[in-house]
């Protein structure tokens, strides 16, 4: 599959020269990108995030077809991203991803905003290739990968036009890991295991880095662990960008909307 955008002339550049580039790289407004497969060439928008707006972000992992199911549950609201869970994405791989995709942008109406969260530890030129080609508008790496991985999956993220997400689950000083890091990554996850909660009660959600990182770089923070009302409010109250909530969706997925429109009271 091959990826390449077109430039949108606006009234002043009518007569000049259009440029076709043979890579995708970072979307901006004025971009429209094309897709062609199979001897099909087609048109291919992505999502993005928008600065000072908070969003909730839904971490699925159940079988495909619950998976679609709760989807269709939803809300259609472009404060709510989807997220592609690892163990989804470690059964159903990249069409998995896709099918994620095709089925949260059809509930919206437009492209929706997709994480796959593939916790990349190396190779991430491979999988930030896998993930975008099948639609994902964002990719993770963690933070506890060689640097020379994180910058690399970082430039080849900005190259394919999604967001490149470092993951600081278990990273216990983050400043660490990005002074290091050039480019650095559109969204930073502060993140408290499923485990960590599950075995050691005594670990919370690292709220006190938010702005503490916010106030040095230029990045996006999304809280990872939230798993009720009370620590989504915290985490929007410390200034966090996106809240991402797993347990309470895959525990009870007969009460996606419920669910959904309870917590997006507590971040709009």
């Amino acid at each position: 599959m091959s990826t390449f955008r077109i430039r949108v002339l606006s009234k002043d550049e009518i007569g000049t020269k259009t440029r076709v580039y043979g890579l995708p790289v970072r979307p901006e407004a004025n971009w429209v990108y094309y897709r062609y497969a199979n001897g099909q060439l087609s048109k291919y928008f992505f999502m993005r995030l928008e600065k000072r707006k908070c969003y909730l972000q839904i971490a699925l992992n159940r079988s495909l077809p619950e998976v679609r199911q709760m989807i269709a549950s939803l809300p259609p609201s472009d404060r709510i991203i989807i997220e592609v869970g690892t163990p989804f994405v470690k059964v159903y791989g990249s069409s998995g991803i896709g099918m994620v995709y095709q089925c949260w942008s059809a509930k919206l109406g437009r492209p929706g905003y997709v994480v796959a969260d593939l916790k990349c530890m190396d190779r991430g030129y491979t999988e930030v290739a896998a993930a975008a080609a099948a639609g994902a508008s964002a990719a993770t790496c963690l933070g506890l990968a060689p640097i020379e991985t994180i910058s690399e999956f970082i430039k080849h993220c900005a190259a394919a036009g999604i967001d490149s997400t470092v993951d600081m689950m278990n990273v216990e000083f983050p400043f660490e890991v990005l002074q290091k890091l050039r480019p650095l990554p559109d969204i930073v996850v502060l993140h408290r295991g499923v485990d960590e909660h599950d075995l050691n009660r005594e670990r919370s959600i690292p709220l006190h880095m938010i702005r503490r990182i916010k106030g040095t770089y230029p990045v996006t923070i999304s809280v990872a662990g939230c798993e009720t009302f009370r620590e989504v409010t915290s985490t929007v109250f410390n200034d966090a960008d996106i809240a991402i909530v797993w347990r309470p969706f895959y525990e009870e997925p007969h009460k996606m909307a419920e669910l959904a429109e309870s917590f997006l009271k507590v971040v709009i």
